[in-house]
C-alpha cells in the first residue's frame, strides 16, 4: 500500500495551507466566539474549486479522488474546524450522493451549482427523538398526485438554514421500516419548509445547525432520488463516504493541537529550562505524533478502497473511531501541555478540544463505529 503523494496532491496540500494559513485561521477565533456563519470562507472555498472537488468534471466539479478530498478535510479543519464542517455536510453528504444515485436532470439542475460553490448543500437523517436508530425515523412523506408531502422535523442539521439543497430522508411506508426510507431533494423555499432555533453549541461553532420542519411540505416527484425506498441504501453508503472526511477533520485538529503544544513548549520555561525538556512533556509529544500518524494512515487505506472500488466501509469506521478519540485524547493533554493558559481562550487549544468533541458525535457516533466494525468481522471471519 503505496501512501507517497502524487504530484498533484502535494500541490493541492501546500495550496490549501497557504488558503488556511493566509484566510482562516486568524478568523477561526472571531467566528468561533460570535457564531457567526463564515459566508466569505463558503466564497473562498468555492473560488479554490474545493466545494466540488470529488465531483465529475462533468458537472463542473474537479474529478478529484477521496485522498484529496482527505487531505483537504485535514488542512481545512487543522486552520478552523467549522469551515472543515461545512464543506463536508455539502460535499460528501449532499453532492456526492447526488452524483452517485441522481438522474441527469437532477445532476444538471442541483449538482453543477453544488460543484461550483453557488449553492450549498445539507444532509438531514437525524431527527429529534432518534440519533443513531435511523431506521425508527418519524419524518413521513405522502404521495400526493405529481408530488410528495412532507411532515415531521429533522435535527441536528449542519449547514442549517444557510443551505440551499437539503437531502431529506423520509419515509414512505412505515411498515416496511429501513426498507421503506426513500431520499428527497428539497430546495430552500419550498412551501412548509422552516428552521428552527440556531443550536448554541460547544465546539464547531460556527457552522450553522439548526433543525428543519415539514409542513405538508409539496416536494415533486422529480426531486425523489434514485427510487422509492432507496432512502436507507443512499444514507449508509453516504455515512460510509462521509466518516472518511471526518476522520481527516479529526487529524486536522489533533494536528493544529500538536503543533501549537510543541512551539509552547519549546518557549515556556520552568524550574530553569524549557519545558520540552521534560521527559514527561516529551512522552506526551511522542505519544501525540504517534496516534496522528497511524490515525492519517487508518483514514488514508479507507479512501484509497474507496478510490479503488473496494469494500471501504470498515475501514473507513475504523478510521473515524480512531481518529476521533485520538483527537478528543490529545487536546485535552495540549490544554495540560499549556497549562493554565491553556484553560484560557488567549490560546487556541482550549477550541480545538471543543471542537474535537463532536467528531466522536456525528456521522456516526464511537458506538456505533463499533457495531459497523463488529459486524464487519462478523462476516468476514465467521
Amino acid at each position: 500500500m503505496d501512501f507517497n503523494f502524487t504530484e498533484d496532491q502535494k500541490m493541492l496540500r501546500k495550496m490549501l495551507r497557504d488558503i488556511a494559513e493566509k484566510e482562516l485561521k486568524e478568523r477561526a477565533k472571531e467566528i468561533d466566539k460570535s457564531h457567526r456563519f463564515p459566508r466569505e470562507n463558503v466564497e473562498l472555498m468555492a473560488a479554490a474549486g474545493l466545494m466540488g472537488i470529488t465531483v465529475d468534471p462533468k458537472y463542473g466539479g474537479g474529478g478529484m479522488d477521496y485522498i484529496c478530498y482527505s487531505i483537504a478535510m485535514e488542512e481545512l479543519s487543522k486552520a478552523c474546524a467549522s469551515t472543515g464542517t461545512i464543506m463536508s455536510a455539502h460535499l460528501s453528504l449532499c453532492a456526492m450522493p447526488i452524483q452517485d444515485w441522481g438522474n441527469e436532470e437532477q445532476k444538471e439542475r442541483l449538482l453543477k451549482p453544488l460543484a461550483a460553490g453557488s449553492k450549498l448543500g445539507a444532509f438531514a437523517l437525524s431527527e429529534p427523538s432518534n440519533g443513531s436508530d435511523a431506521a425508527a425515523m418519524n419524518t413521513t412523506a405522502t404521495e400526493d398526485g405529481d408530488n410528495y408531502i412532507l411532515n415531521g422535523s429533522k435535527a441536528w442539521i449542519t449547514n442549517g438554514a444557510e443551505a440551499d439543497v437539503y437531502l431529506i430522508l423520509a419515509q414512505t411506508n412505515k411498515e416496511l421500516k429501513h426498507k421503506g426510507v426513500t431520499a428527497f431533494l428539497v430546495e430552500k423555499g419550498a412551501e412548509g419548509f422552516s428552521f428552527g432555533k440556531p443550536e448554541d453549541k460547544l465546539g464547531i461553532r460556527a457552522s450553522s445547525t439548526t433543525q428543519l420542519h415539514f409542513d405538508n411540505c409539496k416536494v415533486p416527484k422529480a426531486n425523489v432520488l434514485s427510487k422509492v425506498g432507496d432512502g436507507f441504501k443512499i444514507a449508509m453508503q453516504t455515512l460510509d463516504g462521509g466518516r472518511i472526511g471526518m476522520a481527516s477533520q479529526a487529524i486536522g485538529i489533533a494536528q493544529a493541537a500538536f503543533e501549537d503544544s510543541i512551539k509552547y513548549a519549546n518557549v515556556r520555561e520552568a524550574f530553569g529550562q524549557k519545558i520540552l525538556d521534560f521527559q514527561a512533556i516529551q512522552f506526551k509529544l511522542a505519544d501525540m505524533a504517534t496516534d496522528i500518524d497511524a490515525a492519517r494512515y487508518l483514514t488514508y487505506a479507507a479512501a484509497l478502497a474507496h478510490d479503488n472500488g473496494e469494500p471501504f466501509s470498515r475501514k473507513a469506521a475504523q478510521a473515524k473511531l480512531f481518529a476521533s478519540e485520538m483527537a478528543m485524547k490529545h487536546t485535552i493533554q495540549a490544554i495540560q501541555i499549556h497549562g493554565g493558559y491553556g484553560y484560557t481562550t488567549e490560546y487556541n487549544v482550549e477550541r480545538y478540544m471543543r471542537d474535537a468533541k463532536i467528531t466522536e458525535i456525528y456521522e456516526g457516533t464511537s458506538e456505533i463505529q463499533r457495531i459497523v466494525i463488529a459486524k464487519a468481522l462478523e462476516k468476514e471471519y465467521l
